[in-house]
């Protein structure tokens, strides 16, 4: 199967390093990162753990909910969280599912032959609160992801919601945001009050 973007998440129930959780009921109202790696005890892995950790706080204040997946079980998971604490000097809250029969792995297609038959690659998948698949990006086994990227993507999905924008190259907030094509001029007075450049018709660019 494959997971498109504006389709809802496949749901499922599985063993985690919190206990059995189901998907959409763990998330709730949340906006979801869920991410795979390739196997515990490895070393590009154990960094994004702990970076993940590490921003803990900033995946809060936008109300997203951190899950990770690696293919091995819970118990070997319980001890790898204290390597990732150690050595990335974290503490790691969130759950992190057990996926030792690549279940979960196989419907969200992580595994790619090309790189391992057995290994989940680096996936990451966004999910907002209605469950919908947001953003998809999947890293090789040997990259590690941008941390940066992530939040900043999360921050642009939330900024188009909420305000009926489109968000440019590089774009962080505080940036300037993309008036639609699709918005009239006379409909965007109303929306975008500050007013707006027009650099062309089809580009117009305004603060919010």
């Amino acid at each position: 199967m494959t997971i498109r973007l504006g389709e809802t998440a496949p749901d499922f129930k599985v063993a985690s390093t919190s206990g059995e959780i189901s998907l959409h009921e763990w998330a709730g109202d949340s906006w979801v990162f869920f991410f795979s790696h390739p196997a515990d005890f490895t070393p590009v892995c154990t960094t994004e753990m702990g970076r993940t950790a590490q921003l803990a706080e900033e995946f809060a204040k936008r109300n997203v909910k951190p899950l990770g997946l690696s293919t091995d079980t819970v118990e070997e998971h319980n001890k790898w969280i204290e390597d990732v604490n150690d050595t990335q000097g974290c503490d790691l809250q969130f759950p992190i599912v057990a996926d030792a029969d690549h279940k979960i792995s196989e419907l969200y297609e992580m595994i790619h032959p090309g790189e391992s038959e057995t290994a989940a690659v680096r996936s990451v998948f966004i999910i907002d609160p209605d469950k919908k698949v947001r953003l998809t990006l999947t890293y090789p086994m040997a990259v590690g992801r941008n941390f940066d990227e992530i939040l900043r993507v999360i921050d642009a999905l939330q900024m188009a919601d909420d305000k009926n924008c489109a968000l440019p190259a590089d774009w962080r907030m505080g940036g300037d945001v993309i008036i639609p094509p699709s918005v009239s001029d006379e409909d965007a007075k109303e929306m975008f009050p500050n007013g707006w450049v027009e650099h062309r018709p089809y580009l117009r660019t305004t603060k919010v």
